[in-house]
């Protein structure tokens, strides 16, 4: 992953929770795959209008040559990922609408990381680190 030092809504870009980032190896053959995951926020913009989203983002790489320190956040990021689909999506607010999980504890939640989020575009949100792009 590449850490910006600008944010660029075309880049796709993504905070990271770093306390969150997991990652395992495994071989494939006489390579290695490296699948993990990271909490995320990030923003979108859709028919003009910008979207706050938190979620998870999918870590991972096929056919690595040589093995990656898992105990070590930055060398995951470092390690040329892949995560062409984006983000899981589990919380979303555009402003006037709220799409989401339906248990209000979860959704107080998020609501509580996306209004403050979107209302200070493109601030970072406390707790995240970014900006984060593939």
């Amino acid at each position: 992953m590449i850490r910006s030092p600008k944010f660029l809504i075309s880049q796709k870009p993504f905070a990271l929770d770093l306390a969150t980032i997991t990652a395992e190896q495994s071989p494939q053959g006489d390579r290695w795959y490296l699948s993990g995951h990271a909490d995320a926020v990030w923003f979108r913009r859709k028919d003009g209008t910008t979207r706050a989203c938190i979620g998870t983002l999918g870590l991972w790489r096929h056919h690595m040559t040589d093995q990656v320190d898992v105990t070590d956040v930055q060398a995951i990021l470092a390690a040329d990922l892949d995560s062409r689909y984006g983000g899981d999506c589990y919380g979303r607010w555009d402003g006037e609408r709220y799409w989401g999980a339906q248990e209000p504890e979860v959704m107080a939640r998020h609501l509580a990381v996306l209004r403050p989020m979107l209302d200070a575009y493109p601030t970072i949100p406390a707790g995240y680190d970014g900006w984060w792009r593939f």
